[in-house]
């Protein structure tokens, strides 16, 4: 009985899903992309030396010290490390292994093309984000797609659809994230210890990840921050030490491994005959959605873990979206490209091979059961933070939905959100992988429509305020553009002023 629902489920979903993934959609992304990049004169090139010098630079150099405590926020790098963390997940891994499964390796070049107009998109949604975000009762910022469509776009129904769909996104998200824990941690144990009963084994641990994420989840932004700053910076640079070494072990088979991606990105022959063949199509559909789905840009998510920053700046956090996608997929989702490519040879598999004990399989090909082991660190790690920052966007886009319910309303359900995203973590464990990864693919794409609409729409708004940020720090005097709200930027004025004396 439960197969049967799980198949219509499926059949529904693959409805939905062949229309937000078509060609409108992707067509909409790129074309998107291309057009903030134009009115931003391709900020991604231009200021990308500015957004390292703006971002990782000063963070390095901040280590150790006290960070802010501004009321009502979080500092800058806990920010990010909330939207990377949303961002670096199982997509980073399973899913880039599952988009040259299903897609070819010509679908990672498209992952690429994605994320070049990926880094201004995520850019632009940021500046939007802080320039629209708003304080709520306890004078925390709040900020995302659905504010700057409701405030700025002033297209109120919309903005109710897009925190909808986030809040479907968030639930989605979290299925695929402990969907894979479940199945990353199952499988290293049975191949440790076997098992009779995996199904049983999947359950205890779902119960285990949605204790430990309640805990944290209940202390909000400012926790989930320390958590994510935390746990971010390590489990990326494990995986990069881990991929790099598996690289290297097998270097001369790099040539050949960018040689597929670019020669297999623009035709329909597979890159082995044990493969079936590809539509043009379907290459460019999985490494798009596969991009997306990775980076998150073009979906108004990240963006509410930046709106609760601390900088008064929308560019400067803007930068961070810039670095986030460009180390989310450049270096992240290329990493696991390239080891994937270098260690198979993907004229021997079948088609039939399975995402996630592939990725098993990579590490343990290249390190034997000491990968196994590293890699049921790394994926878990992974999961789990992007589950946590998940949990926040759904959070914030209950308030948004229920602030005319009242203050009391809208607490009352975001409790109730909590407790059903809490459940859901329980019972992703034990769903089918693929039907998991379809689902939220489609929310994804609903969630991208009225962002990606509204980016359009201001996209103007997003390059005056780009220049302002420059002109005054070229030195010109201009009013500074930090919200749309003037007692708002009148209290950031007033923040900034204070921040240069401190400096000086």
């Amino acid at each position: 009985m439960l197969d049967s629902f799980f198949q219509s489920v499926k059949k529904v979903n693959d409805f939905i899903n062949s229309i937000v993934w078509g060609w409108p959609v992707i067509i909409l992304i790129l074309a998107t992309g291309l057009l903030l990049s134009l009115r931003t004169k391709f900020l991604q090139v231009t200021k990308f030396k500015e957004s390292i010098n703006s971002t990782i630079g000063p963070t390095i150099k901040g280590l150790g010290k006290k960070r802010s405590t501004k009321e009502g926020s979080v500092s800058q790098f806990e920010a990010f490390a909330t939207a990377i963390s949303g961002t670096v997940g199982t997509g980073n891994i399973v899913g880039v292994i599952s988009a040259i499964l299903t897609g070819g390796p010509g679908a990672v070049l498209w992952m690429w093309i994605s994320a070049f107009f990926g880094m201004v998109t995520h850019y632009s949604e940021n500046v939007l984000g802080l320039y629209f975000r708003k304080k709520n009762k306890n004078g925390e910022l709040s900020g995302g797609a659905f504010y700057y469509i409701a405030y700025g776009l002033k297209w109120r129904w919309m903005a109710y659809v897009a925190a909808v769909f986030c809040l479907l996104a968030a639930v989605g998200m979290s299925g695929v994230q402990t969907n894979k824990i479940s199945g990353t941690v199952s499988g290293a144990l049975d191949r440790s210890f076997g098992f009779e009963n995996i199904e049983t084994v999947k359950l205890i641990i779902g119960i285990v990840v949605a204790v430990i994420a309640a805990v944290i989840i209940i202390g909000g932004i400012k926790r989930i921050g320390r958590v994510a700053s935390m746990l971010v910076p390590f489990m990326s640079l494990l995986f990069m030490v881990m991929s790099v070494i598996a690289i290297a072990m097998h270097i001369e088979n790099v040539p050949e491994a960018f040689k597929l991606i670019f020669s297999k990105a623009f035709t329909i022959q597979a890159a082995g005959g044990g493969i079936m063949g590809y539509t043009f199509a379907t290459v460019i559909r999985k490494g798009m959605a596969r991009g997306v789905f990775s980076n998150e840009a073009g979906l108004g998510s990240s963006v509410i873990a930046h709106s609760a920053s601390e900088t008064r700046e929308p560019v400067k956090q803007g930068l961070w979206g810039v670095f986030e996608v460009f180390f989310d997929t450049f270096i992240i989702c290329t990493l696991t490209s390239l080891t994937f490519l270098t260690t198979f040879d993907l004229s021997a598999l079948t088609g039939a091979e399975e995402d996630t004990a592939m990725a098993i399989k990579l590490f343990e090909t290249n390190f034997g059961t000491f990968g196994v082991i590293i890699y049921s660190v790394i994926l878990p790690l992974f999961a789990f933070t992007t589950t946590l920052a998940w949990s926040y966007y759904g959070e914030k886009a209950v308030e948004f939905i229920f602030q005319k319910f009242g203050n009391k309303g809208r607490d009352i359900a975001v409790i109730v959100f909590k407790g059903i995203y809490i459940v859901g973590i329980v019972l992703s464990a034990v769903i089918t992988s693929d039907l998991v990864w379809e689902i939220s693919d489609t929310f994804n794409g609903l969630m991208a429509v009225p962002n990606l609409i509204c980016l359009v729409a201001l996209s103007g708004l997003v390059a005056r305020i780009t220049k302002n940020y420059f002109d005054r720090k070229r030195g010109k005097k201009v009013e500074p553009m930090l919200s749309a709200y003037p007692d708002l930027n009148e209290e950031f004025k007033k923040d900034l002023s204070a921040e240069a004396k401190a400096e000086n």
